[in-house]
């Protein structure tokens, strides 16, 4: 899918939030977001995501609960590999 998101939210190491929309906005609207956040044992929880606004959203959530949250889920254990990989070279 192709769309033009708007940037909402940028804070360096803390935040980086958008919103897209298919074709027109309310029909299907999705804000994906990024957060970290510092725990106070020196390790970063990392919270990823997306709310899903619209017309369409009723209808598309069998898909919204299986293939995207399926690319979130390979997304975020990719990242980790990189993380780790980085970690581990420091």
């Amino acid at each position: 899918m192709i769309f033009k998101p708007k940037v909402l939210a940028f804070r360096q190491a803390q935040e980086f939030r958008w919103l897209g929309h298919m074709l027109i906005p309310g029909i299907f609207d999705g804000e994906h977001f990024f957060e970290l956040l510092e725990n106070v044992d020196g390790s970063t929880t990392f919270i990823h995501g997306e709310l899903f606004k619209g017309i369409l959203v009723g209808m598309m959530a069998k898909k919204l609960d299986t293939d995207i949250m399926q690319g979130f889920e390979e997304m975020n254990v990719a990242l980790k590999k990189q993380v780790v990989a980085l970690a581990n070279a420091a």
